[in-house]
Formats: structure tokens, sequence, C-alpha cells
């Protein structure tokens, strides 16, 4: 399957931090992608390496083409939101339309209005009218209208409230998505984009802590909730995460076959969210003791 994204030793510096260390990437068409690290991980570093928009060592190619060196040929079939994202105050939402027609020859004006026919948003308002969820509404309308490959976003729903959140990532699913088109996401609510992903990446320090498909989680991650006298043989197995609950403790066991688990307690699937937590702690207390 051809590499939308294809990159080998990334890395790159701010004075004496490594913000990316040598991360290697491999990102197929028609792959949902989530990107997932806290603050200072690096997403958005490496995000803007991918786009062109700021530089770093090794190779990279992004619709087979190098960003630091074909950026506005690659842009032709790259779409990117950010959370941090504007349009001209003082622009009407009809003059955008008119602008990105004239920029880009992959929009179609006509879907992008379709688009905004669903919405609340009239042709006629200026943008500094639009409401934080309007305005990410009206950036998805454009992104839409572009017969893209790629679509980066970059926590695209920060600050919106959960109706905005909810009407974007079903757009996002119903009008944007199939299987010649990939998205890379990356977001802080975890939780809320689980469902939608094909793959996901942790990042943490710089580095990739995990590179999986969702479909591969799934036996690979579990969690039980352990009484107290059994809380021994659990730690036996060496788990990765564990939290007190009301019901006991409660683990996060990696790579343990869940037959030898259940003789502890009832055996689940860990979320995505819990996997997270595990990884960056795991990461961040060997960082400490090496430290």
């Amino acid at each position: 399957m051809t590499a939308i994204i294809s990159a080998q030793n990334i890395h790159k510096r701010y004075g004496q931090q490594q913000v990316l260390n040598n991360i290697n990437l491999n990102i197929p068409a028609g792959k949902i992608v989530g990107l997932i690290g806290p603050n200072g991980a690096g997403k958005t570093t490496l995000l803007q390496v991918l786009l062109g928009l700021s530089m770093a060592g090794g190779d990279i190619a992004v619709m087979g083409r190098d960003p630091r060196q074909e950026r506005s040929t690659m842009l032709e079939d790259v779409c990117f939101i950010a959370d941090t994202a504007t349009l001209p105050r003082w622009m009407s939402v009809q003059q955008v339309l008119t602008y990105t027609e004239g920029i880009h020859p992959k929009f179609d004006r006509k879907r992008a209005e379709q688009f905004l026919a669903q919405t609340q948003i009239q042709a006629q308002r200026k943008i500094r009218q639009l409401s934080k969820g309007m305005i990410t509404q009206l950036h998805l309308a454009l992104v839409m209208a572009i017969d893209a490959k790629l679509l980066v976003l970059d926590e695209p729903t920060l600050g919106l409230d959960l109706v905005y959140r909810r009407l974007f990532y079903d757009a996002l699913l119903n009008d944007f998505y199939d299987q010649d088109r990939t998205i890379v996401i990356t977001t802080h609510q975890v939780e809320e984009i689980e469902h939608l992903l094909t793959d996901v990446l942790f990042i943490n320090g710089g580095e990739i802590v995990l590179d999986q498909t969702l479909e591969s989680m799934a036996g690979r991650f579990l969690k039980v909730t352990v009484s107290p006298e059994k809380e021994s043989q659990a730690q036996a197995f060496k788990p990765i995460l564990q939290n007190r609950t009301l019901g006991g403790q409660e683990y996060i066991f990696e790579d343990i076959a869940a037959e030898h688990l259940e003789p502890l307690g009832s055996v689940s699937m860990a979320s995505l969210a819990e996997v997270f937590i595990a990884k960056v702690t795991a990461r961040s207390m060997v960082a400490e003791a090496q430290g």
C-alpha cells in the first residue's frame, strides 16, 4: 500500500532541547490516525515539519514530495486546520468562498455552499460576527470542498462545546472521509476520537512511544479489577498502570494473554485513554530514573 506520509529519522532541536528525536512514520492511504501526546510532546512541531512549515533533519515524503522543497505542489493535495487557524475578520463568508475559489485549483464552491446550507452560517455575515464554533464549521466547509488526499487537524475542536465537537466529527466521517483519503488528528479529547481512529501514534518527549492499529490493540492491552487478596498475583504480571477504585485495585497489562488474567478478576479491553496514560507515565518514570 502506497504511503501518504513516509518519514525516517526526523530530528529537530531548539537550542539545547531535542524536540523531535529520530521519529519514523509510515501512514498509508485510507487511515484515520490519532497523533496523541501531552502538552510539549512534539505533536504540533511534527505536523509543522510534515507540512513544510518548519525545517527538520531526516527523510520526509508527503504525497510523494519533500515538503521542504516542494511545499506548494504538495499542498494542492493537502488540507490543514489548526486550533490557531484564522480567517480575515473583515471578510464576509461569501468573500472567503470567492477568495478560496480564486487561489485553489481544486476548490468546489458549490460543495462548500451545500455544506454551509446545513448550518446557521449566513453568507453575508462577517467573520468577526461568527462564534468560534461557526468559524470551525466554515473551515471544515472550505476543507471538504477541496479534493484533498490528506487532511491534517491540529486540535481542531479546541474550545468548542460538546455539540459543535460532535457535529464536526460527524461531518468529517460522513462528508469527507473515504478509503482513498487519509486524516491525521491531534487532540486532547482522546475519548471523543477513539471510535473514529484506525491507527494511533503516541508521542512523548519528541519520541513515538506507540505506533499501532486500533484493531491490534484490542487484545494487547487488557484491564482487570483485582481484589486485595490477589494484588500480589497481579503484580507478578508487571502491570503498566494501576489505579485504586471502589471495587479494588485496577491494573492495565500489556501483552499478557487473557487466560492468565482471568483468575485475577473480570478482564476487559483497556480504553485508548488508559493506554495513553500508562505509556506516557512509564516513559516519564524511566526518564526520571535516568536523570
